[in-house]
């Protein structure tokens, strides 16, 4: 996520060729074991929303990694490293459009989180952007919110000053009163959502079916009908 790729244009293509190139970026390369994976499982004939659900699963696996590293690492705070992460997150998410994976959005909103603390490194940081800034982050927790802005590193801009900091905590203690004492800064990244597996009812009846032949011969027939 934090390493440049942004040389790519047009669409995502859907290579299978596994073999690392020493140019090849990070970003290309997981998009390649991510269509990899895509088409071994519709050459299995895998149910769509099983499929839904392996996606979905990795997409936050990927936005809790990538977010837990940002969290604990100052040098990725800044806003050219943020544009970066954001750019190679445009990828994943056009990648899941192009391939028509099943309730795509569903898995892109997984992101949300790494999404949102990108914003906040790009965004404006001044008084009157804070209740725009507490907003945004809503799928960040106030420990993250904060942690984010101790961390960044203004370069060309105006360092962040404490009393904005301040500022942001108490909009967001207004805000956020439902949460409590919420201090969850780092995501779970051995979560797993609940694996469902659909029940898809049939209307072919199983004394419709002809057995071929060779089948009878060997006797299987019998066991096949008693089935």
């Amino acid at each position: 996520m934090y390493s440049q790729s942004i040389q790519r244009s047009g669409s995502v293509t859907d290579d299978t060729n596994l073999s690392p190139s020493p140019t090849e970026k990070p970003i290309d390369a997981l998009i390649k074991e991510l269509s990899y994976l895509n088409r071994i499982l519709l050459l299995h004939v895998i149910e769509g929303d099983i499929i839904h659900q392996i996606f979905k699963q990795l997409f936050y696996f990927m936005c809790s990694s990538s977010l837990n590293n940002l969290l604990l690492r100052k040098d990725l705070c800044h806003w050219n490293k943020a544009m970066q992460i954001r750019f190679n997150l445009s990828s994943l998410e056009q990648w899941c459009r192009e391939q028509q994976i099943p309730k795509w959005n569903e898995c892109v909103e997984k992101l949300e989180p790494i999404i949102q603390a990108t914003k906040l490194l790009q965004t404006r940081k001044s008084e009157e952007h804070i209740p725009t800034i507490v907003e945004m982050c809503n799928k960040l927790s106030s420990s993250q919110i904060i942690k984010i802005l101790n961390l960044y590193t203004a370069g060309d801009e105006e360092r962040i000053s404490s009393n904005f900091i301040k500022m942001v905590q108490k909009h967001l203690a207004e805000q956020r009163k439902t949460e409590g004492t919420n201090t969850t800064l780092l995501m779970d990244t051995k979560y797993a959502f609940a694996f469902t597996i659909p029940y898809i009812p049939t209307d072919v009846k199983l004394q419709s079916i002809s057995l071929p032949s060779v089948l009878v011969k060997k006797g299987l027939a019998t066991v096949l009908k008693k089935i």
